[in-house]
């Protein structure tokens, strides 16, 4: 169940309450009902290999419900069983809970845009994913070399032009004067002036 919630992102209650009626392994599709989700909105959690592979191992286990042990439904995760898991694996201080957050910073972590993020983990608003943010700054990287644009280039006869479609009469056309006071840039355009 803990890898099922890696893969998918769904909270406690929709894995542990999760049916096959909900369930379609060939569209690799699973939705929790508005009456189940928090925002209660419906929550379409398209499966990756991985959910499915996990689903797949569960066909025959229970009738109704996906995760059962010993014949009956999983109702809680805090169990004698997790808190073991974890000590065995040398992890403190981790809820169920955390596994949803590992899986939004992993999403980010791998270009996961955060309003396709939203809408995966069916939050309500977009500020309820914006902690996820400073994991990614592959959304920023087109701007980076904006400035560039701005840079002088050397030309042969001794001018310099912010980038090669500048015009002749252009003030990035005329000599670059670097004598000005240590640690600053002169620059001709007039609208960039330091005082």
């Amino acid at each position: 169940m803990a890898a099922f919630a890696l893969a998918t992102g769904l909270r406690r209650a929709n894995v542990t309450g999760l049916q096959w009626s909900q369930v379609d392994v060939v569209r690799r599709l699973a939705w929790i009902h508005p009456d189940e989700a928090k925002a209660r909105k419906a929550i379409p959690v398209p499966l990756n290999a991985e959910a499915v592979a996990l689903i797949s191992r569960q066909v025959g286990k229970h009738q109704t419900h996906v995760f059962s042990f010993r014949g009956r439904p999983i109702r809680q995760v805090s169990t004698k069983a997790w808190y073991q898991a974890l000590e065995r694996t040398g992890i403190q201080d981790f809820r169920w809970h955390d596994l949803r957050h590992t899986w939004a910073s992993w999403h980010v972590q791998n270009g996961t845009p955060l309003f396709v993020l939203q809408e995966l983990g069916g939050w309500e608003s977009p500020e309820m994913v914006r902690p996820y943010a400073h994991l990614s700054a592959e959304h920023l990287a087109p701007y980076a070399d904006r400035p560039c644009a701005l840079r002088a280039v050397a030309n042969p006869d001794g001018t310099f032009l912010s980038h090669p479609g500048n015009s002749e009469g252009s003030a990035m056309s005329q000599p670059l004067d670097v004598s000005g006071a240590p640690g600053r840039i002169r620059t001709h355009d007039p609208l960039v002036r330091r005082k």
